[in-house]
């Protein structure tokens, strides 16, 4: 039997990953056959499936590389000493990848994908899960260094943050005057307002303690 070099192995993976990618955002998911991703990444459909049994394990595996990325990303910022400054460049490189026709595309496509078949839709959801704990460890220990409203609960704000970046993408898909790279200064106004403490004016500070006592 002939060894298997596992780099090679893992390139060639990679190589249909990319073709089968570049094909969904020309013709979507259900729109793009096997063979026109074996074209496009210059194989033969016996080839394919060696790799890939089916096209929803392609899906998969792109979903499962989104995954790892997003998990590496989240890891190499948790000894930042600006969390919230962290938050902003995460929700900046939100916007970047959703101005990115090829990269929105796909994420819309996996989210209706998702819809249909419940493995992918497993895979989406425990995708999320990850990233929704990191950013909660983010949000709390951003909280703890004073860096965020103590008064925030960091799993619900996680969660609106999923939301926003949801919607990102959602508007996207409806409204061609949307722009995201257009919108950091707008949505670092919203993220500041919403996770900084409130400084209340020193009138109204006097009076609270005064209520207070």
């Amino acid at each position: 039997m002939r060894k298997v070099d596992p780099e090679k192995f893992e390139a060639r993976k990679q190589q249909i990953l990319d073709a089968a990618i570049i094909c969904f955002t020309r013709k979507g998911f259900h729109g793009t056959s096997t063979a026109e991703i074996c074209a496009e990444a210059g194989m033969s459909p016996g080839n394919l499936f060696h790799y890939f049994p089916t096209k929803q394990a392609i899906i998969a595996a792109i979903v499962e590389q989104d995954r790892r990325e997003t998990a590496a990303y989240f890891a190499q910022i948790d000894q930042s000493l600006d969390l919230f400054d962290e938050i902003l460049k995460f929700m900046d490189i939100v916007l970047e990848l959703a101005a990115d026709p090829a990269y929105s595309s796909l994420a819309l496509e996996i989210a209706a994908e998702a819809m249909r078949d419940k493995h992918i839709a497993a895979l989406v959801s425990a995708h999320d899960a990850e990233m929704q704990a990191a950013l909660s460890v983010m949000l709390r220990n951003a909280a703890l260094r004073g860096q965020i409203d103590p008064a925030l609960d960091p799993v619900e704000t996680a969660r609106w943050i999923g939301a926003l970046i949801d919607g990102v993408f959602g508007r996207i898909a409806v409204d061609p005057g949307f722009h995201p790279l257009e919108q950091k200064k707008s949505l670092h106004l919203l993220l500041t307002r919403y996770l900084r403490p409130i400084e209340l004016p020193a009138s109204a500070a006097a009076l609270d303690r005064f209520t207070r006592a």
